[in-house]
């Protein structure tokens, strides 16, 4: 792996890109010094900085990926914060916010301070944690520094425990959305529905069940009731709602489009596997494209890529999960849910602007700045002087394809392998200093952890 060369990166000039920024694009330079954005015009000279020139590329705000799991601490053999930030980079991912289902599970102050403590040394990206929610840690959790944390959440801890989503406990649920300060991001399906459906699968198959079953079994009914339900609790309590991982078209169009962002109290992502994906590719990557909630029907994918463009979904996430392939080749009901995607997510998003389905300025608000104003992130998500300097540069006439020789995912492996890409990152900037350039990385991770400002 090559290493980018040492230089003074104090001052950073770039110049000849497109920007794209707030519904907008122009083509101009950007000075960065001292890790913030200091001018954007044109033509900004300046001898004494490094020279990055962007002809022909597009010029973006980093990405913010709201929802990854790290697996650091207790599940590295998987992946760990250093290789995943890195792979992030790669993506062009500046920030990421990590879920609580480590080993253990990210429910204390004690244990949330540990991985804060491992990311300001080993993070390539900027970073923070939600800290996990279960039936008896709701006093401490109200004295988290919300400053740094990005929210509280359920999402991947029915892991170790049945019933502990949110949406199966509904007196907790409201009394969560009642007292937190922060956001509360659920992970919603209901647990009964979905062993239901299992119970029925293993009478009829035994332990054969075939992949193709997996969105039947965690179906459309025990989504849109969760989030249904979720949705009277946060309304009835006034609750601050963020729905994870929308799987369902039907689920989307429970969320009101009528409220700009700012105002919203009840939010929603899709991740970008949800988008690219349909139970048409079981088929052929079988587990590998196995997640909780499902994948599930081509009318679902353009749909949901419609109710994000429409503004019925807030922001695109990755969910990023890596598991050993190994793990993924088991039968069925061995093999785990989640898949590792943030050096791919921006890359698949392209892809649909070179199919002419969505602009890059709607990417751009969506992965972008929506993150940043829906979390309150202090100064980033937009080009602007002021700003810390997470940068992205995209060549969109670069084709390329995912193969094992160029996937940094510790877990070696991603179900796009084979895909061929039209547009390919070139440089990522995180706080001023370049992270990732035409695939080499910087050897100093330098995240920083994020600040919130509500």
């Amino acid at each position: 792996m090559e290493s980018i060369k040492e230089v003074d990166m104090n001052q950073i000039l770039i110049v000849n890109s497109t920007i794209v920024n707030e519904g907008q694009q122009f083509v101009a330079n950007v000075l960065i010094e001292d890790g913030i954005i200091k001018e954007i015009g044109f033509p900004l000279a300046n001898t004494d900085a490094t020279i990055i020139d962007a002809k022909g590329m597009y010029l973006l705000p980093g990405i913010i990926d709201a929802h990854v799991h790290f697996r650091e601490p207790g599940l590295s053999g998987k992946g760990d914060i250093f290789t995943e930030s890195r792979a992030a980079v790669a993506g062009g991912i500046t920030s990421y916010m990590d879920m609580p289902n480590t080993i253990p599970n990210t429910t204390n102050i004690n244990l949330l301070d540990q991985k804060f403590n491992i990311a300001g040394s080993n993070s390539f990206a900027n970073y923070s944690f939600y800290i996990g929610i279960k039936d008896d840690n709701l006093g401490e959790l109200l004295n988290v520094d919300f400053s740094r944390v990005c929210g509280i959440t359920d999402d991947g801890l029915y892991f170790t425990k049945m019933k502990s989503m949110l949406v199966d406990q509904p007196e907790l649920m409201k009394e969560v959305l009642s007292r937190s300060p922060k956001l509360v991001a659920i992970h919603s399906e209901i647990e009964a529905i979905i062993q239901e459906n299992l119970r029925s699968a293993i009478n009829e198959f035994g332990q054969e069940i075939n992949i193709k079953l997996h969105p039947k079994i965690r179906s459309e009914e025990a989504c849109y009731l969760a989030t249904q339900s979720a949705l009277k609790a946060a309304r009835e309590t006034g609750g601050r709602l963020h729905v994870l991982h929308l799987s369902t078209v039907k689920e989307a169009m429970l969320f009101d489009n009528t409220v700009p962002l700012q105002e919203k109290k009840i939010t929603a992502e899709v991740c970008v596997h949800h988008l690219w994906f349909s139970d048409e590719d079981y088929i052929k990557l079988g587990a590998k494209i196995k997640w909780n909630p499902a994948i599930k029907t081509g009318n679902d994918k353009e749909g949901l890529l419609a109710a994000l463009i429409h503004d019925h979904i807030d922001i695109v996430s990755t969910d990023h999960a890596p598991h050993l392939l190994e793990e993924k080749q088991r039968d069925y009901l061995h093999s785990p849910g989640g898949a590792p995607m943030v050096q791919h997510s921006l890359v698949v998003m392209l892809e649909f602007v070179k199919q002419g389905k969505i602009s890059i300025e709607k990417i751009v608000e969506k992965m972008c700045h929506n993150p940043a104003i829906l979390f309150g992130i202090e100064k980033r998500g937009f080009i602007r002087t002021g700003y810390n300097a997470d940068i992205v540069i995209v060549d969109l006439n670069d084709p390329w394809v995912v193969s094992k020789s160029n996937i940094y995912y510790k877990c070696g492996w991603s179900p796009l392998e084979g895909y061929k890409f039209s547009s390919k990152v070139f440089c990522t900037i995180v706080n001023g200093k370049i992270a990732f350039k035409n695939g080499g990385f910087s050897t100093e991770p330098n995240g920083k952890c994020l600040r919130f400002n509500q």
